[in-house]
């Protein structure tokens, strides 16, 4: 199970009720902060923004939250990842390789769900394992052809929030997720189409809403250089190839104007 938490106050649980279970957690902290513990078998252990923690539960198990805390958790069957864990608990960096991976193939499934058939279903199961051992082992088996949409979203997710960074590439994907730039060109090369691509599609994209925002006006040339194309004349070209249009032409087409 795939949930997500919003709590707007602060909360406390000393004697949780629910008895014993079996299963591992794994708790991705967007906001706030999460602290477990306080039996007497059990660490007390605390989970911040940005943080994410991984154990098995045997359990339920006191918390207390921040206010406002936002978090993911997901909960899997313990037979599969059990003794990976025993009674370790792994808390690390929200946005690390294994964990990046992770979130971005819970996203697709919380996406998808809906749609797919029992085949589909055990795929994305299937996969959402694998990851979380990843997890567990902190690396991943870069050759799995499972694991090819997880890596792929994952970097096109790391990639949309670094569009007018001039080192966006997919070497710096590839270091960044943990994997070689022919392992990420792979997983892109699954869905017929590669990393420089679509960096240069995205880009375009960005530039195209830039060129209609009622917000201000663009000149060509600052397009250009904010979307790092190396020059106004490689930025229209590369538009007019993408949309059929300059970009002074589409913007005057919308009702807008680029100098």
């Amino acid at each position: 199970m795939i949930a997500d938490l919003h709590l707007a106050s602060a909360t406390r649980i000393a004697d949780p009720q629910g008895g014993d279970r079996d299963l591992v957690e794994i708790h991705v902290l967007r906001r706030g902060a999460w602290t477990l513990g306080g039996l007497p078998d059990r660490d007390e252990h605390t989970v911040s923004t940005g943080q994410f923690l991984f154990r098995h539960f045997g359990r339920q198990m006191p918390f207390e939250t921040a206010p406002h805390t936002t978090a993911q958790f997901l909960f899997l069957p313990s037979a599969m990842l059990r003794s990976l864990l025993g009674n370790r608990t792994a808390i690390g960096p929200a946005d690390s390789a294994e964990m990046r991976l992770l979130t971005a193939h819970t996203s697709m499934i919380q996406q998808t769900v809906t749609d797919l058939g029992p085949a589909g279903v055990h795929a994305a199961h299937s996969t959402l394992i694998e990851l979380a051992k990843a997890v567990a082992v902190r690396r991943f088996d870069d050759v799995e052809p499972q694991l090819a949409p997880a890596l792929t979203r994952a970097a096109k997710d790391l990639a949309n929030g670094h569009l007018a960074d001039p080192e966006l590439s997919p070497t710096m994907l590839a270091r960044e997720l943990n994997v070689s730039v022919r392992t990420l060109q792979r997983a892109f090369a699954t869905a017929g189409e590669s990393v420089t691509a679509y960096i240069r599609h995205r880009r375009l994209e960005e530039a195209r809403l830039a060129l209609t925002a009622p917000s201000g006006r663009w000149s060509i040339s600052e397009l250009a250089a904010h979307w790092q194309f190396a020059d106004s004349s490689h930025f229209i070209r590369a538009f007019k190839k993408h949309y059929g249009q300059t970009p002074t032409a589409y913007a005057r087409s919308t009702g807008s104007a680029a100098r």
